[in-house]
């Protein structure tokens, strides 16, 4: 599946969240990531961000398609992000 990820968490938990997200998807912008996972990565990433968030005051949305393609993407102003394969 193909997901996206748009995380804001109090700033002393991001560097967890942040390694996290570019363990398993590619960086995008600031709190923004994106690219394919198994349905084994999915659960495991998910329970990994569950561990360094605090769910009465952190969001994480996970956008999942199953594809790419079905997701139009308009950028206006810099490319900040990289999609190149994450392995």
């Amino acid at each position: 599946m193909f997901v996206i990820v748009v995380y804001d968490t109090l700033a002393e938990r991001n560097p967890q969240v942040l390694r996290t997200c570019r363990r398993y998807l590619h960086w995008v912008q600031r709190s923004v990531f994106q690219g394919e996972l198994s349905a084994a990565q999915h659960r495991t990433f998910t329970e990994e961000l569950k561990q360094h968030i605090d769910p009465s005051y952190d969001s994480v949305l996970i956008y999942r398609t199953r594809s790419p393609h079905h997701i139009e993407t308009q950028t206006i102003g810099q490319d900040l992000g990289n999609t190149s394969p994450v392995l």
